[in-house]
C-alpha cells in the first residue's frame, strides 16, 4: 500500500512511497499529526542519487518490523534535500554544530514544534563500529520522550537558542578590493596541489568556481600563476577517472588526490559550470583539449539529462546493476582488461588498455578500472582512438543503466541554460543555443507560471509545491542574462530584471546581507543564510553576479547598490576561506573591472557580436542589436548609430566610454582578446 509520498513530485519522495513506513512529506499537517498523538517527529533528508540514502532505505525503510515500530512511536516526515534546501540546511546546521560533521542521509528527531534534540546520519540495521543500530536509536528516543521529557525540552530549546545566536559576520563596508583578491589568490596557491591539480587533499572536489575565479583574474591582471593552476587543474580532471573518457560528464567528486576514481554520480550542476569553465579556459589559452571537455560535455548534458519537457534532470545514479544483477556503485563505467578483449578483440584492447589506463589489478574494486588517460602510452593515432572509443560506448550502452532523477530544479538548470548558450555561441553550435532557450522557456512556462514568482522543482512539465529560494532567482537571472547576450533578444535581459527585483524586495536584509529564504517564506526554526559557494555558487554569490551585470545592462544604480553590499561577505571570506567562496571572487573581479559594458550596433551573430562574446574582461555584458528597435531590447543600444553604415561596438566602464569601432581586432583588444 502506498504512502502519502505517493501524491509528489519528487523522484526521491517517490522512490519511498511503497515503504511500510507511514512517511509524511514535510508539512504543517504532519507536525499537528505529532502534536495530537504527542510523539516526536523523525526527519530523514536525502536526495535521489544518494548511495548511503538507498542503503538505509533497503535496509531499515523497507523492514516491517522497524516500519512498525517507527509508525506507532513517530511521525515519520520525509525531505528531499533538493526540493527544500532551506530545511535540509536548517538542520543540517544543527546536525554539524552537535556532532562535528554532516551528510546524508541526515536523520533527525524534532519535537512537535519542529526543535531539534537527537542527530545523526547513515544508522546501520545492526550495531557497529561503535554506532548503534536504528532499531536502538528509535527506542533510546521514545524512552527519552517518555520517561525524560524535560530534558529532551532542554535540549532542543538550547540548540535553537544557539543557532539563532549564530548571526552571520559581513564584511560591513564596502566591496573586496584589490588587497582581499590578492590575499584570496595567495591563499589558493597555498592549498593548490602542484602534483595532481586542484586544492586540498582528498577526496577532491573539482572547483570549477574557483577555476573561474582564477581566469578572471589573469584576464584582469596577467598574472601567470593563476592561470597555470586554473589550466593545470582542468587538464588534471579532464585526463582523470572524474570524467567520463566515452560519455563525456563529469562525476560528482574524486575518492582521491590524483582524480583517478570518483564517486560515480553525474549531477548537472557539476557538469554545467564545468562546461561553462572549459569554455572559458578554450576562450583564454585557445586549448584544443578545453574545447573538447566543454563541447562533450555539452552533449552529454542534452543527450543524458534533458527531459521531454525540454529542461534539465538534477543526476544520474552512482549505482547501476552488474552482470550479476546486483545494484553496485559504478558498474556502468568501469571496465576489466577481460571486457576489454570482449568488445574489441586482443590487439585493440591492449592498445585500449595502455591508453586508458586499465590493468589487471584495476583502480576500483574487483579487478576493474575506472578509464583516465594516464598519458604514459606515448603519441596515438588519433583515428584507432576515436574506433575505440566508439566500439566501447556502444557496449557500454547495452548495459544496465544508471537511474535518473527527472526533477528539474530552476537553480541548476539556470546554470545549464548560461552554459549551453555560451558554449553553443563560442563554437558556432546554434542547436546547444536552442536547448538552452528551449530549457529558459521551461523555467518562464512552468517555474514561473502564473504566480509570478519562482517554483524551486518541477517534473514531468509540473511545477512543485516548494517556492524557490535565493540561488534559484541568481542563478536563474544569471542564465537568463547570458541568453541575452548570446540571442540579442531583450525579453531574457526583462525576465532577469523581474526576478532581480523579487530579490531586492524579498530575500535582501540590512547592510547589504541577503538571506537564502523570500521574507514571506515559510518560517523554520532559523532564517537559512549561507554565503558559501561549496557544489554550487551560493544564493548570496550567484545573486551578487547577476545583480551587478543586470545593473550593468541598464544603468540601476539600486542593483550595482545592492551587488556591491551583497560582496561585503566576499571581502571578508575571501582572504580567509578563497576555496568556499571561489564564484564571490569571480563576481569581485568583474566589479574590479568594471565590469564593461559592449554595445553591438550590428547584426547578432555577427563579426563583432562574437568578438564581444570571446572578449576576455571579467563579467562583460554584451548587448547586440541592429534597427531602430534595438533600443527597446536594450538600454545599451539606445543612441548607438552605425559608423559609416558599418556594424560598430561601444565599449564603456566606470561611466566612460572609448571612441567606437567598427574594426573586430580593435575591439578584441579593447575585451583583453
Amino acid at each position: 500500500m502506498a504512502n502519502r509520498l505517493a501524491q509528489t513530485t519528487s523522484p526521491y519522495l517517490l522512490q519511498h512511497a511503497d515503504n511500510p513506513v507511514d512517511w509524511w512529506p514535510w508539512s504543517p499537517e504532519a507536525f499537528e499529526e505529532a502534536r495530537k498523538r504527542d510523539v516526536p517527529v523523525l526527519l530523514s533528508v536525502g536526495y535521489a542519487s544518494c548511495h548511503w540514502c538507498h542503503v538505509m532505505a533497503h535496509e531499515s525503510f523497507e523492514d516491517e518490523t522497524v516500519a512498525d515500530y517507527l509508525n506507532a512511536h513517530f511521525v515519520p516526515v520525509k525531505v528531499d534535500r533538493e526540493e527544500r534546501p532551506d530545511v535540509d540546511a536548517v538542520y543540517m546546521e544543527a546536525v554539524q554544530a552537535a556532532t562535528g560533521h554532516g551528510g546524508w542521509p541526515m536523520t533527525v528527531f524534532l519535537t512537535p514544534d519542529a526543535e531539534p534534540f537527537y542527530f545523526g546520519t547513515y544508522f546501520p540495521p545492526e550495531p557497529r563500529h561503535g554506532s548503534p543500530s536504528f532499531q536502538q536509536v528509535l527506542e533510546g528516543v521514545t524512552a527519552a520522550w517518555t520517561d525524560r521529557r524535560d530534558e529532551v525540552a532542554e535540549v532542543a530549546g538550547r540548540i535553537v537558542a544557539d543557532l539563532a545566536g549564530r548571526s552571520l559576520v559581513h564584511g560591513g563596508d564596502g566591496a573586496p578590493g584589490e588587497s582581499e583578491v590578492a590575499q584570496a589568490l595567495l591563499g589558493l596557491t597555498r592549498e593548490y596541489d602542484e602534483q595532481h591539480g586542484g586544492f586540498g587533499g582528498a577526496p577532491k572536489f573539482p572547483p570549477a568556481m574557483v577555476v573561474e575565479f582564477l581566469l578572471r583574474h589573469y584576464a584582469r591582471t596577467g598574472a601567470e600563476g593563476a592561470l597555470q593552476m586554473a589550466a593545470d587543474t582542468c587538464t588534471a580532471m579532464a585526463r582523470g577517472g572524474i570524467y567520463d573518457q566515452l560519455g563525456g560528464g563529469f562525476a560528482r567528486y574524486s575518492v582521491d588526490r590524483e582524480w583517478i576514481v570518483p564517486h560515480f554520480e553525474k549531477m548537472l550542476y557539476d557538469n554545467a559550470l564545468l562546461c561553462r569553465v572549459y569554455a572559458r579556459l578554450w576562450r583564454t589559452t585557445g586549448s584544443d583539449e578545453a574545447r573538447r571537455i566543454a563541447l562533450e560535455t555539452a552533449d552529454f548534458m542534452v543527450r543524458e539529462l534533458r527531459t521531454a519537457e525540454g529542461g534539465f534532470a538534477s543526476a544520474l545514479d552512482a549505482d547501476s546493476e552488474d552482470a550479476e544483477g546486483k545494484h553496485v556503485e559504478g558498474a556502468f563505467y568501469v571496465w576489466t582488461p577481460a571486457q576489454l578483449r570482449e568488445v574489441l578483440g586482443e590487439d585493440d584492447a591492449a592498445f585500449a588498455a595502455a591508453y586508458f589506463g586499465v590493468t589487471e589489478e584495476g583502480s576500483f574494486e574487483e579487478g576493474a578500472s575506472v578509464l583516465r588517460l594516464p598519458g604514459d602510452a606515448g603519441p596515438v593515432d588519433a583515428a584507432r582512438v576515436a574506433d575505440v572509443r566508439a566500439r566501447l560506448l556502444a557496449a557500454r550502452d547495452e548495459r544496465p543503466h544508471p537511474g535518473r532523477d527527472d526533477k528539474v530544479v530552476a537553480a541548476w538548470n539556470g546554470l545549464a541554460i548560461a552554459a549551453l548558450a555560451e558554449t553553443g555561441a563560442y563554437f558556432d553550435r546554434p542547436d546547444l543555443v536552442e536547448r538552452a532557450t528551449e530549457a529558459a522557456d521551461l523555467l518562464v512556462r512552468v517555474h514561473l507560471g502564473e504566480v509570478a514568482r519562482l517554483t524551486r522543482t518541477s517534473k514531468d512539465g509540473r511545477a512543485g509545491d516548494n517556492a524557490g529560494v535565493l540561488e534559484d532567482y541568481g542563478d536563474v537571472a544569471e542564465g537568463f542574462l547570458t541568453l541575452a547576450a548570446v540571442t540579442g533578444e531583450g525579453a531574457w535581459l526583462e525576465f532577469a530584471g523581474f526576478l532581480l527585483d523579487i530579490v531586492l524586495e524579498q530575500f535582501t536584509g540590512e547592510g547589504g546581507q541577503l538571506y537564502d529564504t523570500a521574507h514571506d517564506a515559510e518560517q523554520l526554526i532559523r532564517r537559512p543564510q549561507d554565503p558559501t559557494d561549496s557544489a554550487t555558487p551560493s544564493g548570496w554569490t550567484a545573486a551578487a553576479g547577476a545583480l551587478l551585470s543586470y545593473a550593468a545592462y541598464t544603468g540601476s544604480e539600486a542593483h550595482r547598490t545592492a551587488a556591491e553590499g551583497a560582496l561585503g561577505v566576499v571581502k571578508a571570506l575571501g582572504p580567509r576561506v578563497p576555496r568556499f567562496v571561489g564564484w564571490g571572487l569571480a563576481v569581485a573581479e568583474a566589479l574590479l573591472d568594471g565590469p564593461r559594458e559592449v554595445a553591438v550596433a550590428g547584426p547578432v551573430g555577427g563579426e563583432l557580436h562574437r568578438t564581444a562574446l570571446l572578449g576576455r574582461a571579467p563579467g562583460a555584458v554584451v548587448a547586440a542589436g541592429e534597427g531602430p528597435g534595438a533600443g527597446a531590447e536594450f538600454p545599451l543600444l539606445v543612441d548607438r548609430p552605425l559608423l559609416g553604415g558599418e556594424p560598430t561596438a561601444y565599449v564603456c566602464r566606470h561611466f566612460v566610454c572609448d571612441a567606437p569601432t567598427t574594426d573586430a581586432g580593435e575591439l578584441a583588444a579593447k575585451l583583453g582578446g
